[in-house]
This record gives structure tokens, sequence and C-alpha cells, in this order.
């Protein structure tokens, strides 16, 4: 049991949850418009949000302590490692276009965690922390497999772009109530400046949103469709139910799981 507890802790703090997230909703941006990418890409992807997401969560830790990192740590650093170098092996094998919209993403990654204006990051400019996560997860999920795939960019796909950064942003906000506590009040975080409560009730908006954009699309996928309006009426529920303390793996494993859950709602509706 305690080996279970430990492999757990560490594919939730590794980032393979997240990886897994992302590639869900890129999954969902090959099936709404029937694309067709390569095992390359798939394989990228997943890389690209574990590595990205480990060198945010740990870069500063690593390097403020690096000469008294946990066992836990370095095992995560290693693994990282090994995963950023399949990455750069894979990224030979996509093309020109592809990675030129992908560094686009990863260059907004990295400024995210590491200081280019008067000392700061983009993490540390207020207000905007969500919205710069939120945008990078929509451009990797929904941009860039257009992109590799050679299809158009239309009206549609801009729609389920913008959906798709509304949608991220609520799947962050019970994140951002569970750190009221702990985040710095130069940040602004939206609960920091409207309060818990007044947080759930624009993250439910946000979601209505979302589902109102799938109306003006050129025309209704609805499988998609359906599965969009279960994924929001339960992620809605775990708004209303986040609070500031929340068990541990409540945001980290169950909110930020949700990709997946709706990946499955498809794949169920598309039965019938």
């Amino acid at each position: 049991m305690k080996f279970l507890k430990a492999l757990f802790a560490f594919y939730i703090n590794s980032s393979i949850h997240v990886a897994f997230a992302v590639l869900a909703l890129l999954a969902l941006t090959v099936f709404e418009f029937n694309l067709s990418i390569t095992n390359e890409l798939w394989v990228f992807v997943f890389l690209g949000a574990l590595t990205g997401y480990n060198f945010v969560k740990y870069a500063k830790i690593a390097g403020l302590h690096h000469r008294s990192l946990t066992n836990s740590l370095k095992t995560i650093q290693i693994f990282s490692a090994g995963c950023f170098i399949l990455l750069v092996y894979l990224a030979t094998r996509l093309s020109v276009n592809t990675l030129l919209v992908t560094a686009t993403f990863g260059l907004t990654t990295f400024f995210y965690a590491v200081p280019f204006v008067r000392n700061k990051s983009l993490r540390k400019f207020s207000g905007i922390k969500i919205f710069v996560v939120a945008i990078v997860w929509a451009g990797v999920t929904v941009i860039v497999p257009m992109v590799s795939s050679g299809a158009v960019i239309s009206a549609s796909v801009l729609l389920t772009f913008f959906q798709r950064i509304l949608i991220v942003v609520a799947l962050i906000l019970p994140f951002e109530i569970r750190d009221v506590p702990y985040d710095a009040l130069n940040l602004n975080t939206l609960p920091q400046q409207v309060g818990v409560k007044t947080t759930r009730l624009i993250g439910l908006g946000v979601l209505v949103l979302s589902v109102i954009f799938e109306f003006f699309k050129e025309s209704l996928h609805v499988t998609y469709s359906s599965s969009l309006l279960f994924f929001c009426i339960i992620l809605s529920w775990l708004l209303m139910v986040s609070k500031t303390k929340q068990s541990r793996y409540f945001a980290s494993f169950w909110v930020e799981g949700m990709p997946v859950l709706w990946v499955v709602l498809f794949l169920l509706f598309d039965k019938f």
C-alpha cells in the first residue's frame, strides 16, 4: 500500500496527470474536426506538457535548493530530463510550420516561469496568470493539431479555440480558490479580488458562455456538443464545491482529470 501511495504521488507530482489532461483536449479537437495527426505529435504534446509543467513548478526550487533536493524531486528531475531528450528527438520529426506554432506557446511557457521584464515573469504580472495558462493549453490542443494536419483554421476552429480558453479558465479556478491562503497578494488572483463565492459564479458564467459558443459554429457536431454540455455540468458542480480547504487531491486529481472524463463522455455518446 505504501508503494502504491508513493507511485500515485509521483504520478501527480511529475505532471503525468496534467499531460494526460492536455492529451485529452487534443483528442477532442481531433474528434470534433475529424483530423488526422501523426503518432509523433501525440507523444510530442504529451511530453511537452509534462516537461513544461515540471519546468514551471520546479525550476525555481531546484535552482535554490539543488544541493538539498529530496529524493522524490531528484527522481522527477531525472524523469523530466529523459522526457525532454525524447521531446527534442520527436521535434525533428515534425513539420517546420508545426514547430513554429508550438515554439510560440513553448516560449510563452518559458517566460511564465523565467523573469524577462523588470525581473518579473508572466506569472508575476497581476491578474494575467490564469489567462496565460489558458491560452497556451488552447493553442497547443486546438491550433497546433490544425496546423500539423494542414487543416483550414475556419471560424468554427477559432470558436473552439476561444471556447477552450474559457474551459481551461474554469478548470483553473478551483486551484486559484485552493491557493488563496498561499498566493502573494500582489498576484491579484480572481479569488483575491472578488472572493471565493463570486469566483465560483464567474466560473459558472464562463462555462455557460463556452456552451453558447457551440451554437455559433458553422455546423453542430452532436456528439461533441452533447459531451461538452455534460462535461460543463459536472465541472460546474466541482466549481460550486471548491473551497480554500480542499482534500489533498481534489484539484490536482479530480478537477485536473476532467478533460479525460470529457473524452470518455464523447466516446460513450458516439456509440449512440
